[in-house]
Parts: structure tokens; sequence; C-alpha cells
């Protein structure tokens, strides 16, 4: 039976990030994908310009209707936004003694969009990083979540080490974004690191990135394979993913989730 993963995050009106960007990249490694919907955004691929919080009954209800018929072999979450919410997802997934957990704490949009309240963050801590099998910060978060400033490998280690102290079981501090070392990854799982690296990629479409990356850790989970195998074929992924990123709307084109099809005789 083909292996099934659920994504509990914000729908992206571009395609390129959020639910659909997890979608698909569950589909490209042969993974049924499921949906928990907890905001609406309006974005492209210039900018975040709305958000709208769905209510909490209809975040539990969906909540209720995924667990209760299929059997999820992994799971992510993403935009969660506000503290209710990620009080409500957390206290879902406790519930149910969920394994398998990817957290991608999505705090800020590429364009600057605040997309967790400053309230929500103690609970990501304290409530929703307890439950996850591995978080997955960029710098930007992995220093909002660490309070540390971010400026060398060595001070990502340090985050690392203070992301894990708020219990879970590994730390994946994503280096993407840093001025100091290009592509870099470090996974901690409080007694070891792991580096991942790959050539740093010189495009403006990265939209959703951070999704996808996330995403296809969950799906390598969902087949059965141990943490450090699915981070590195996640990396693998994401890095080819950006190779052949798609230069599409006015601003920061989105990944290709699909790069590996491309055959013009596909459905010959």
């Amino acid at each position: 039976m083909i292996k099934q993963a659920l994504t509990i995050a914000g729908s992206d009106s571009g395609g390129g990030a959020g639910i659909q960007a997890d979608l698909k990249t569950f589909h490209a490694h042969g993974v049924f994908g499921a949906s928990v919907v907890t905001a609406i955004t309006a974005q492209n691929t210039v900018a975040v310009t709305k958000a709208f919080d769905l209510p909490l009954d209809l975040i539990e209800a969906q909540l209720d209707a995924v667990f209760d018929d299929f059997d999820f072999a992994a799971a992510k979450t993403g935009m969660l936004s506000s503290k209710a919410i990620v009080e409500t997802v957390a206290g879902a997934l406790r519930r149910r003694g969920f394994d398998k957990l990817v957290v991608d704490p999505v705090m800020i949009s590429k364009s600057g969009y605040k997309l967790l309240k400053d309230d929500a963050i103690d609970s990501v801590k304290n409530s929703l990083l307890p439950l996850a099998l591995v978080v997955t910060p960029n710098i930007h978060e992995a220093e909002l979540l660490s309070g540390l400033k971010i400026d060398s490998t060595d001070r990502m280690r340090d985050a690392a080490m203070t992301i894990h102290g708020f219990g879970p079981r590994n730390v994946l501090v994503k280096g993407g974004h840093a001025a100091f070392d290009e592509a870099t990854d470090l996974l901690y799982d409080g007694n070891r690191f792991h580096s991942f690296q790959s050539d740093f990629i010189h495009t403006r479409n990265t939209h959703g990135t951070g999704c996808t990356f996330s995403a296809a850790i969950a799906a390598r989970l969902a087949l059965g394979e141990p943490l450090v195998t699915a981070v590195h074929k996640a990396k693998t992924y994401i890095t080819r993913a950006i190779r052949h990123s798609l230069a599409i709307g006015k601003g920061h084109g989105p990944t290709n989730h699909f790069y590996f099809l491309g055959s013009e005789d596909f459905l010959e």
C-alpha cells in the first residue's frame, strides 16, 4: 500500500509554498499526501498581501477527519500563525502519540510578511517542539528560537544545541540564508552533528524552498528511511529542484518539484 503523509500548514495562492508545495513534494517522492489547512494567504511570487486564520473548530474538524481515515507514516507542520492554532495542532498530535513529525517553524515570508505572531513563539517552543522528531529552522528562524545571533558555523551549532533543549529529538539548522557559509545544513541529534553540503545555486527563484525541503524529509521518513538518510536525500532533491527552478511570475519564482519529468513524450 502506498505510504501516506500529512501536511498541516497554510495555503499559498501562488502555488509555490505552503500546502501546495508540500503536496507536490509528497507526490514527487511517491507518497500520498493529505492536508489540514490552517490559514489562507493571498500571495504570489512578489509578496504576501493578506492572510486569514481559519477557525479553530474547522482546523480541529480537518484533523479529526484525516486522522480517523488515513494511516499516516509521517507528518509535517508549516504555517501555524497564532498561539491558539499552535496549541490546537500540538494538542491533536499529542493525543494521537504521533511519532514521525517534522516541524518547519515558519515565521516570516521571503517578502517580509510575518506569518507567526510574536506571542506564538513560546507556544512553538513549549508545546510543538517537544513533539518533533526534527525541527528545520533557517538561520533567521534559528535566531528567533534560540535568541542567539548566528554569524558563523559555530554559532549555528550553538543555536542547534539551544533549540534542542526545548525538546525536539533532532534539530536541522539550514544555512542557505547564511552570509558566512553557502548551502551547509547542520543536523544535531543531541550527541553529534551531521553536516550536509551542496553547491550554492545563484538564482532568485527560491520561493517555497523551506516548505519543500521539510516536506521532502517527511516523505522520506514516510518511506521508512532513517533521519540522516532522509535529510541527505531531501537535500539532494531540493538542490536539484532549485537548480531547475521555474522563472515564472514577477518576483521569486518557485522551485521545480517535478524537475525529473521534463520529457515532451511523457504521456506517449
